[in-house]
């Protein structure tokens, strides 16, 4: 795997990534995912995969308690919009992923998957 870039963020790139990024052997431990989004500059917009062996809803920053990433492969994008654009962009993958992924039940046996800006606030799907 290496960079993957987008000028169209489709379903099935994204399927396909995620799929990818899942497939390795993953810590027993994980009890949430949270799919991180940051800006790379010049309207393009990256998202990696952590997996987290704590969560609390009411604790900001769980997500920050990484066991698992695919930091070195995250998926890039362009987005001529707005952040908010690239978030609900990526949030409709996720939810679409969480009902027919190869992964999907993976992901929903965990206490939680989120998605969420680096630097802002997490949104439980």
């Amino acid at each position: 795997m290496g960079e993957t870039y987008l000028t169209n963020l489709e379903y099935k790139d994204f399927e396909k990534w995620v799929d990818a990024a899942l497939s390795v052997e993953l810590p027993a431990n994980i009890e949430a995912f949270c799919f991180n989004l940051y800006e790379k500059g010049n309207n393009v917009y990256a998202v990696e995969i952590i997996g987290s062996p704590s969560f609390d809803e009411a604790v900001e920053d769980w997500a920050c308690d990484e066991v698992f990433n695919n930091r070195d492969y995250p998926l890039l994008w362009k987005n001529d919009k707005s952040w908010e654009d690239a978030l609900e962009e990526a949030k409709i993958l996720v939810k679409r992923y969480l009902k027919e992924g190869k992964y999907a039940p993976l992901l929903r046996s965990k206490k939680a998957v989120g998605i969420g800006f680096v630097d802002g606030d997490i949104e439980l799907l």
